[in-house]
């Protein structure tokens, strides 16, 4: 399980000073990149390999807003690993620590140049399988 906060800017909001929708994604991706490098991996250096990560499915669901100024947090937990996949199940709170956003994020690695699945790195693999044991 891996945490990472942020502050809500006001380009991240509407125009009723609540986070838009869609901005959502873009903290579970921050989140995400953070888990991965937490593991000893940069999106950089997976690129460098010829290996990059995609959403393949996404499921989100709102409950509160979050608004401007105000601190989140996201949580991100492995939720299943396979040789050529991984699961995501990621949470935002509020700064009182009330659940405003979930979303299961479901991931493929792929070969940049094939755009074919390709194995997940060996050491990633094997670190992630620690993280859910």
């Amino acid at each position: 399980m891996h945490f990472e906060e942020y502050r809500v800017y006001y380009e991240d909001t509407d125009a009723q000073g609540f986070v838009y929708y869609a901005n959502y994604l873009k903290f579970f991706e921050r989140a995400r990149t953070e888990y991965l490098r937490s593991l000893g991996y940069e999106q950089k250096e997976l690129m460098e390999k010829g290996i990059i990560f995609v959403v393949r499915k996404l499921i989100v669901e709102y409950e509160k807003p979050a608004s401007l100024d105000e601190l989140i947090k996201i949580e991100t937990k492995l939720v299943g690993v396979k040789k050529v996949s991984f699961n995501f199940l990621q949470t935002i709170y509020n700064s009182d620590s009330e659940k405003i956003c979930e979303a299961q994020v479901f991931c493929g690695s792929i070969n940049i140049e094939s755009k074919k699945p390709m194995l997940v790195p060996e050491k990633l693999q094997t670190n992630m399988v620690k993280e859910l044991n």
